[in-house]
């Protein structure tokens, strides 16, 4: 842990949340019960400017409370991920480019995996100019996209439970279904990625078909915005070197650019290649 990290660690652990501004705890209240709130709505239901809003949540990340996303703030935990709805939301275009970038590193007449994940849904809307793919999923809304965009496309479905939440299917069931398989890609997405490369997730039951996908899959790419790296979750998927490249839309830091290095992980950003920077 940097002196930096220490520091707001200190921080955060002196900190009466009383002593907070009645705005800033309110803030903290809806972020915490709705998942993620945008900063124009915040704005508008205080009565105050998004400039003032944004130095509110600024000050939330100080203390770890929030963290910070485009347009918006988003409950600061280990244990629960944001609402599917709000993650959707979430740097949407930023998850469109991450798609479409995948998207070009996959040849037609392949055969992969795309598993749970708003951005893997992206990488899902950009494939459907290929030929002659045979895609294996646990995520009805790819399943979706793929079957109505793509009619040289055939899509196979997991079985198990369906999540009402993010239309994901998980169990057992899902698991055993995924072993049945060896493909060309998986496509997998994460819930955040610690700073010394594990790659980490919320629920117990994505992380197991998340493991069977890198297991079975001769190439695996993780799709991920830039807020993922560092982000806390609890469950570990699996380590940096069992990925072969990662795509996001932005650089992560000089030290986890030297640890993909040496584990041997390309890295793609937006429309740029940057083998082992």
């Amino acid at each position: 842990m940097s002196d930096s990290q220490k520091a707001k660690k200190r921080k955060r652990l002196k900190l009466n949340l009383n002593s907070l501004p009645k705005r800033q705890r309110e803030i903290l209240d809806i972020v915490n019960e709705q998942g993620f709130a945008p900063i124009e709505s915040l704005a508008q239901q205080f009565e105050v400017t998004p400039q003032t809003i944004r130095r509110d949540i600024n000050r939330l990340c100080e203390y770890q409370l929030l963290q910070r996303f485009h347009g918006g703030a988003g409950r600061s935990s280990s244990v629960e991920n944001v609402d599917y709805n709000n993650r959707r939301n979430i740097l949407s275009q930023e998850k469109s480019l991450i798609g479409e970038m995948a998207a070009k590193h996959i040849p037609d007449r392949a055969s992969l995996f795309i598993n749970l994940g708003t951005t893997t849904e992206e990488v899902a809307k950009a494939l459907s100019g290929h030929k002659g793919l045979k895609v294996i999923t646990n995520n009805l809304n790819v399943a979706m996209i793929m079957s109505n965009h793509n009619a040289d496309c055939e899509v196979i479905i997991a079985g198990g439970m369906v999540r009402q939440r993010d239309k994901g299917i998980t169990g057992e069931a899902t698991v055993e279904f995924i072993k049945q398989f060896k493909v060309d890609y998986g496509i997998i997405g994460v819930s955040g990625i610690d700073d010394d490369g594990t790659l980490l997730d919320y629920d117990y039951h994505e992380v197991r078909i998340a493991r069977e996908i890198i297991n079975n899959a001769r190439n695996v790419f993780l799709v991920t915005d830039h807020t993922k790296f560092n982000r806390n979750a609890m469950v570990r998927i699996a380590d940096l070197a069992e990925i072969d490249a990662i795509f996001t839309d932005k650089k992560p830091s000089p030290p986890f650019r030297d640890i993909m290095k040496t584990k041997e992980v390309e890295l793609y950003v937006c429309d740029s290649v940057h083998k082992g920077e």
